[in-house]
């Protein structure tokens, strides 16, 4: 990794999750209560819910849930598979695993914050468990991340394109949360800055140097780079 993207990482891994801690500290300052303005959002939402909107927004839901998330995870160990000098079943799998690994810790973060979700009444679809940080949120932005990290590896030129791609995805995915009345604003808010500062951090782990021993994805120059010959 070079050592701009390396600072880019370490900007976006240490802003996403001092955003989200200052966040968190609010809420619990709060006594995990709405502010008025998630209210106001919610009590609009609910007063705008035509069957036709509820339908797509249902639709647009159910892509932060498995399985949707895991094909894209998966896509990405795909298109990273001929581009990284590792065993091929290590990188195919690397995304999904580094998915579930956040999916630990955010249920440990939102088990451990415990902030209620709106009222029962407010609710178009069912939902469970604690709100904060939500985790089709996190999901959504998380594989859509991955995979649009996977695609500026493998095709540098639709980087950009990819990166909109996953915006637009994680964004729809979580509007769709505050919309149907399973979450908060700001939950929604916090799973975008759990998931972005989590593939910053799987970024700095699996981009290092080439020589690294500790690499998962290191990039193979034209696809493919000789071992050097014994003396």
């Amino acid at each position: 990794m070079t050592p701009g993207r390396a600072t880019r990482s370490w900007t976006a891994l240490l802003g996403c999750w001092a955003v989200f801690g200052v966040l968190a500290g609010l809420l619990a300052a709060h006594g995990w209560g709405p502010f008025a303005f998630e209210q106001a959002v919610l009590d609009w939402c609910t007063s705008h819910r035509p069957g036709f909107a509820v339908s797509v927004a249902t639709v647009v839901t159910a892509c932060g849930s498995a399985p949707l998330p895991y094909l894209l995870t998966l896509a990405a160990g795909a298109l990273a598979v001929r581009r990284v000098r590792r065993p091929v079943a290590l990188v195919l799998f690397a995304p999904t695993v580094w998915l579930l690994l956040g999916q630990g810790l955010r249920q440990l973060l939102m088990h451990g914050f415990g902030r209620p979700r709106p009222p029962v009444a407010d609710r178009a679809v069912h939902a469970s468990g604690f709100s904060f940080p939500s985790g089709h949120a996190f999901t959504a932005a998380a594989a859509a991340g991955l995979l649009a990290l996977a695609v500026a590896l493998a095709r540098p030129a639709a980087a950009r394109a990819a990166a909109v791609g996953a915006l637009v995805f994680a964004g729809a995915v979580g509007a769709s949360r505050v919309y149907l009345g399973v979450h908060w604003a700001l939950d929604v808010l916090g799973g975008w800055l759990l998931a972005a500062g989590w593939l910053a951090l799987g970024t700095l782990l699996a981009r290092q140097d080439g020589e690294s021993g500790a690499v998962l994805l290191e990039r193979r120059p034209g696809g493919r780079r000789d071992r050097p010959s014994a003396p």
